[in-house]
C-alpha cells in the first residue's frame, strides 16, 4: 500500500505507480530464461569473419559516409565508480597483515614505479607523510602508500570514477580514459568538418570533475588533431531507477521510505535515446590502450562502422522498394535473402506467408535500428556472449547474452554457453535514425523479459534488487544485429589496478 509519502517520492523521481506494479510483478514471477537456437560462431555463419579485401571496401565505405552530412557520435558510458578496480587493496587496507602476502598485493608494490599515478602518489605520501612511496616501503609502512592512493586525504582514487584515474604514461604527461577516448574519437569519429561528437555518461557527484578535466584538456588535443570537440554529459535518469523488495517480494522501506536502487547500464537506453545522431560508436570507458597500439582500435572500429552504414543503405533501398509498392516476387525473395543472409533473421513459416503477409514481415524487420557488434576469440575474459536466440515472435536472430539469462541447469544449454567460441567486449557501431530520417524511439525496441534479480543487503537485511534488460543485451533485443569478429589486441579493459602492468597499458 503506498503511503502519500511514497506518492511524493515516485512524482520526484518521475515514476508511475503503474511502473511500480509492474517491478513488483517481475519479482513475482521473475524472468523467463531464453530459448535459445545456437551460440553464434564464424563456422555457423552467426559472427562474420571479413577477409582483407572485404576489409578494406568496407573502411572505404566509411570514410566516404562520413564525409558526407551526418552527425556522429561516440557514447561511453563512465559512472562507474573504480572501487571494484582496488577491491584486492581495499582487503589489505583493512586486512590484519601489515606486509603484501598474496601475489596480487606483491605485484602492486613490486611495479608501483610503472604505474601512470605513481609521481602523483609519491607527492601525496611526501606532503602528508614527509616520506617517499620507497621510504615507506623501506619502513614496513605499506599500508600508508595505499592509503595514500585510496583515501580522500590522498589520490581518493577508491571514490572516484574509472575515467578520471591515470592511466597511461607518455612523454609529455599522462592521460585519463577520458582523454584516450578524446583521441579516439578524432581518428575515426570526426564528421566532415572535423568535429568530434564524444559523449559521457556520469554520475551527479563526479560530474564537475568530468567537466574540469575536460575544460583543462580539450583546447590540447583539438589543436593536436585539427578537430573541433562538442563534449557532452548526462546522467542516469532517476525514472529508471527500480524499486527494492523483501525476500517476501514486499516493497523495502528503509527508516519507512521506499528504497530505490540504480537500474544497471540497461537504464542507459534513456540516454542513448536522448542523442540527436545517425551514427552511435559506443565503448566502455575502461577500454582504451596508449597511441603506439591505437592503429589496430581505429581500424576495426571504422571497419565495423562500413559495415554498418553499407547495410543499412541496402535496408533503406528495400524499405523504399516496398513502400513504392512495386516490387516483383523475386524482389521479395532477394529481400528475404537480405534479411535472412545478412541481418541473421530467420522465421521457419515464411514460406507459407502471402506475399501481402510477407511485405508486412519483411517491412517490420527492416525498419529497425542496427547495430554492428565487434566480437573476439573467448580467452576466459567475462563478458556477454553472442547467440542465435528466439524471440517472442517466433523468429530467430542475433542477441549478446549473459549467463543470467540462460538456464545453466539444462546440460544442453550450458555446452553452448560453455563452448562458445567468442564473446562481448562491448564494441557496438548503431544506427538510429529510420530510412525517412526520423530518430527511432529506441525504448520500443527493448525486450522487458530480459531483466534479471540480483540479492543484495541494506542495513544487515537481505534484499532483492531488480535490473533492467542490459544496454547491449535485452535493451537493444529488438534491435537488426551484425556480429563481426575483431582481434583480441581491440579489447583491453581494466578490471584491477593490476591489470594496468599489462603490456598494452605501458
Amino acid at each position: 500500500m503506498l503511503t502519500q509519502e511514497d506518492r511524493d517520492l515516485l512524482s520526484r523521481k518521475g515514476i508511475s505507480e503503474e511502473r511500480i506494479r509492474e517491478q513488483l510483478a517481475c519479482f513475482e514471477k521473475g524472468f523467463p530464461f531464453l530459448r535459445l537456437f545456437a551460440a553464434a560462431s564464424v563456422a555457423n555463419g552467426g559472427i562474420v569473419a571479413l577477409d582483407r579485401k572485404e576489409q578494406e571496401i568496407y573502411s572505404a565505405a566509411w570514410d566516404s559516409y562520413r564525409k558526407g552530412n551526418v552527425k556522429i557520435v561516440k557514447f561511453v558510458p563512465a559512472s562507474g565508480a573504480a572501487s571494484r578496480m582496488f577491491k584486492n587493496l581495499f582487503e589489505f587496507l583493512n586486512g590484519e597483515s601489515e606486509k603484501p602476502v598474496t601475489d596480487f598485493e606483491k605485484k602492486f608494490f613490486t611495479h608501483v614505479h610503472d604505474f601512470a599515478f605513481f609521481p602523483d602518489l609519491n607527492s601525496a605520501c611526501l606532503s602528508h607523510e614527509g616520506k617517499t612511496v620507497d621510504e615507506l616501503m623501506a619502513e614496513g609502512r605499506y599500508k600508508t602508500v595505499v592509503a595514500m592512493l585510496l583515501d580522500a586525504e590522498g589520490l581518493n582514487y577508491g571514490a572516484l570514477p574509472k575515467g578520471l584515474l591515470m592511466f597511461h604514461r607518455y612523454e609529455d604527461g599522462v592521460r585519463t580514459p577520458v582523454e584516450e577516448h578524446l583521441v579516439e574519437g578524432a581518428r575515426y569519429a570526426a564528421g566532415n568538418s572535423g568535429d568530434v561528437h564524444v559523449h559521457f555518461t556520469v554520475s551527479a557527484e563526479h560530474r564537475e570533475l568530468f567537466r574540469r578535466l575536460i575544460d583543462e584538456k580539450l583546447g590540447i588535443y583539438a589543436a593536436k588533431y585539427g578537430v573541433e570537440y562538442d563534449v557532452t554529459f548526462s546522467e542516469q535518469k532517476p525514472s529508471t531507477d527500480t524499486i527494492a523488495v523483501d525476500m517476501e517480494n514486499k516493497p523495502f522501506r528503509d527508516n519507512g521510505r521506499l528504497l530505490f536502487r540504480p537500474g544497471g547500464h540497461g537504464a542507459l537506453i534513456e540516454n542513448l535515446n536522448d542523442i540527436d545522431a545517425d551514427i552511435v560508436f559506443i565503448k566502455n570507458i575502461d577500454n582504451v590502450v596508449p597511441d603506439r597500439l591505437k592503429d589496430d582500435t581505429v581500424a576495426y572500429k571504422k571497419l565495423l562502422a562500413g559495415v554498418l552504414v553499407s547495410l543499412q543503405r541496402q535496408a533503406f533501398d528495400y524499405l523504399e522498394l516496398l513502400d513504392g509498392g512495386h516490387y516483383s516476387h523475386e524482389q521479395l525473395e532477394e529481400i528475404i535473402r537480405f534479411v535472412q543472409q545478412k541481418l541473421h533473421c530467420r522465421k521457419e513459416d515464411i514460406k507459407y506467408l502471402e506475399d501481402a503477409e510477407l511485405v508486412i514481415y519483411l517491412r517490420k524487420k527492416l525498419n529497425r535500428p542496427m547495430r554492428v557488434c565487434g566480437m573476439v576469440r573467448n580467452v576466459g575474459e567475462p563478458g556477454g556472449g553472442p547467440f542465435l536466440a528466439y524471440n517472442s515472435d517466433g523468429t530467430v536472430s542475433l542477441q549478446i547474452l549473459e549467463s543470467s539469462q540462460i538456464d545453466m541447469k539444462d546440460p544442453e544449454k550450458k555446452a553452448m554457453f560453455d563452448k562458445g567460441t567468442h564473446f562481448n567486449p562491448v564494441d557496438l557501431v548503431c544506427a538510429i535514425r529510420n530510412y525517412k530520417g526520423e530518430k527511432f524511439d529506441l525504448t520500443r525496441f527493448v525486450d522487458k523479459e530480459t531483466g534479471f534479480i540480483s540479492y543484495k543487503s541494506k542495513g544487515g537485511k537481505d534484499l532483492k534488487a531488480l535490473e533492467l534488460p542490459g544496454l547491449w543485451n535485452g535493451s537493444m533485443s529488438d534491435w537488426n544485429t551484425i556480429f563481426v569478429e575483431v582481434p583480441l589486441s581491440t579489447f583491453n579493459p581494466v578490471k584491477t589496478v593490476n591489470d594496468l602492468l599489462r603490456e598494452q597499458h605501458q
